[in-house]
């Protein structure tokens, strides 16, 4: 069976000013999610599926379905505040979206193989997808997850700080813990955090949230998304992340997460400033033949 792409694209984008998701940065206007998709086509993905916002899914729909038919089987499901668990409601005044573990958890009744979930403002890069690919085409153990490390000093900003998932693996290369990070930033030859050192290498392998999981994960989203509600529903800005999702399944010994490296580049936009970079890396990638001048 084929395996599906997630693709985690409902984020309003505060920091970058707009929607990141649709920002032009290819040759021919392409977005960094169509170099996304482009690369899963060719990793043997069978269907994507967006999460979006349903304000904006008409506009979504229009931009990318023309390109897309008939390449790839494709899916939307919406995240929106309002949709939690039964017996829970919407506190008044909560905007904030409830973060990645909620997204995800609004694909449940759409994928039933093993899947991949990724940012869709992230460039991860042509290798990683076939590694994850692989990975997922043999993937039956229901306890077996896995995740694309990239070393941290390759996914810092000029121009901000940002937020990191800092993992720790043991001998196998499996994630023992990973710890949410923020306010990294480069400062001179020192890269400095938000973390009881204050400082970090460069060296670490940190998450960049692309995720490799069997479907079973969902009831353990939701079971979790239950208990972080009872906790928390009524904190404006508190936020249910995947990383949690999964160190609290490596705790109680419901899974397993593999570590995956590709030899493949990682960048973003964050920050508005960061997208001629990006815009000057695909280009270099066009010409070394990576990908075509014209995606679709």
């Amino acid at each position: 069976m084929k395996p599906t792409l997630l693709i985690l694209a409902a984020g309003m984008g505060s920091r970058f000013g707009g929607l990141k998701q649709v920002e032009p940065v290819g040759p021919n206007g392409e977005t960094i999610l169509e170099y996304s998709i482009f690369d899963a086509i060719r990793a043997g993905f069978g269907k994507v599926v967006f999460v979006i916002r349903e304000s904006f899914a008409d506009d979504f729909k229009a931009r990318f379905e023309p390109k897309l038919a008939g390449k790839i089987e494709l899916e939307y499901v919406f995240q929106e505040t309002n949709k939690l668990p039964e017996g829970f409601k919407l506190p008044e005044g909560r905007e904030k979206p409830w973060g990645t573990g909620h997204a995800v958890l609004m694909a449940k009744d759409v994928i039933n193989e093993p899947f991949a979930a990724i940012n869709a403002d992230d460039f991860y890069g042509a290798e990683a997808y076939q590694v994850i690919a692989e990975y997922l085409r043999k993937l039956t153990d229901p306890k077996k997850y896995a995740m694309v490390g990239y070393q941290l000093n390759n996914t810092l900003s000029e121009f901000g700080s940002v937020s990191r998932g800092i993992c720790v693996t043991n001998a196998d290369q499996q994630l023992t813990k990973i710890t949410e990070t923020h306010k990294i930033k480069q400062e001179g030859e020192h890269i400095l955090c938000e973390s009881e050192t204050g400082e970090l290498t460069g060296n670490e392998i940190v998450s960049m949230n692309f995720w490799g999981f069997h479907p079973s994960i969902f009831q353990n989203i939701e079971t979790q998304f239950i208990e972080f509600l009872i906790d928390n529903i009524h904190l404006p800005k508190s936020e249910f992340y995947i990383p949690f999702v999964v160190f609290e399944m490596i705790l109680k010994g419901q899974a397993s997460v593999d570590v995956l490296t590709a030899d493949s580049p990682w960048f973003g936009v964050t920050y508005k400033e960061d997208k001629p970079y990006v815009i000057e890396q695909i280009q270099k990638l066009t010409d070394q033949g990576i990908y075509p001048a014209k995606l679709w």
